[in-house]
């Protein structure tokens, strides 16, 4: 049987879900009325409990939601590319931390790095509950923007 015969056979079998659900009644993992839990799958069958990911996988997955992040920046922010490659990575670490949505409510925090305002910003991220949530990440992030070279303010 073919690698393609096989995948077909195997997805016809075990269904194709691009959610986690639990094996037990194929509900996704946090709607499960069952009292004895199955494990935890996604996919074609991927028992994610017992055979979880290989570090392949991971790094294939990561890409994949790295490349999403840049796409959702460009069309929501497309002035985020005319910054140096550290602050690009402040950008993207929180918009993948946090998904565009979210990310697009700290006004203020983007108002200040669209204009290079770096210090301000990260003065700005000081003050969020999500510095609070998220304590050393959030620490790094600021130390980059007041690292970064500030423009500064003209009033």
């Amino acid at each position: 049987m073919s690698q393609e015969a096989l995948r077909e056979t195997l997805t016809r079998h075990e269904g194709r879900r691009l959610f986690a659900y639990l094996d037990c009644c194929g509900k996704p993992w946090r709607q499960c009325p069952c009292i004895e839990k199955g494990k935890l799958t996604i996919g074609v069958g991927r028992n994610l409990d017992d055979v979880g990911l290989s570090d392949n996988e991971v790094d294939y997955l990561l890409d994949n939601d790295l490349g999403r992040v840049r796409m959702d920046l460009d069309a929501a922010l497309p002035w985020w590319r005319e910054h140096s490659e550290a602050i690009q990575h402040v950008l993207i670490n929180m918009t993948f931390n946090l998904g565009m949505r979210k990310f697009q409510t700290f006004v203020e925090t983007l108002g200040y790095i669209r204009l290079k305002h770096y210090r301000q910003a990260a003065d700005n991220l000081r003050k969020t509950l999500w510095h609070r949530q998220v304590k050393s990440r959030a620490l790094e992030i600021e130390a980059v923007l007041d690292a970064a070279e500030a423009v500064p303010i003209t009033e």
